[in-house]
């Protein structure tokens, strides 16, 4: 009787042990599905945050070169900015010595022994022949010689400034000794002209002399009066470098 009373007792414990047993297992079996399933949606989200990582990246170096190319595009304005505001100090600068000219020019000016004109985008003093040489000859008059004498100091006022003196004449044919030919009359007439000038105070190396002959009209040769304007003395100033298009990339 006492037996099998254990027997019984020890069969339910069994019972009881072995269900324990399922219920933990089932547990386990569902934390492990449950791991699974987490570890699965970490491994899903961990690779969408690379593709957005990846993403951002691209857009990053999209506004990185936006930027860059943006930054170039100032620099380049703000350089054509400058170049810009350097040459309108240029132009003023320029601007106040023509005027400054006129002024000490305005008497021979209203006088009528000079001229003042804008060729070629160059400022020309222009002298007729008539106030300052003989018809067909290239020794000063003594009145040219005055005129000279008034108009050297103000161009050597001008600092840094060159100049170049044109001889002109019309189209009627010399045929001397001296001057074969009107080439000869208007170069010789250049060099008297820029030998004074020298004299009154311009400087020998911002002076220059040359012949143009009949090639350079500026008005009728077929009138007298027309004849009378070609027959002429230029003074022209000779822009200086920063005056000029940069040609520095031309044949490299």
């Amino acid at each position: 009787m006492y037996k099998a009373s254990w027997v019984l007792m020890l069969s339910v414990g069994l019972m009881l042990t072995a269900g324990c047993k399922k219920d933990e297992l089932r547990a386990k079996d569902a934390r492990i599905a449950e791991l699974e399933a987490m570890s699965q949606e970490t491994g899903a989200s961990f690779e969408q945050c690379k593709k957005d990582r990846e993403n951002l990246n691209k857009l990053v170096a999209g506004y990185t070169s936006d930027m860059k190319a943006q930054k170039g595009q100032i620099n380049a304005m703000e350089a054509a900015l400058a170049e810009a505001a350097a040459r309108e100090a240029r132009a003023q600068k320029r601007l106040a010595e023509y005027n400054s000219m006129l002024r000490q020019l305005k008497s021979m000016i209203d006088a009528g022994k000079l001229k003042v004109r804008i060729v070629r985008n160059k400022m020309v003093i222009e002298l007729p022949e008539a106030v300052l040489f003989p018809s067909g000859q290239a020794k000063l008059k003594k009145d040219g010689v005055k005129i000279l004498a008034e108009v050297g100091p103000v161009l050597a006022s001008l600092k840094g400034r060159s100049f170049q003196v044109g001889g002109h004449t019309d189209n009627v044919p010399i045929r001397t000794a001296r001057f074969p030919s009107n080439w000869e009359l208007s170069g010789a007439r250049a060099i008297d002209v820029t030998k004074l000038l020298t004299e009154y105070g311009v400087p020998a190396g911002r002076i220059s002399g040359a012949a143009y002959a009949d090639t350079q009209p500026v008005a009728s040769n077929d009138t007298k009066e027309g004849r009378a304007q070609n027959r002429r003395i230029e003074i022209a100033l000779v822009p200086n470098l920063d005056e000029l298009p940069d040609l520095s990339s031309i044949g490299q």
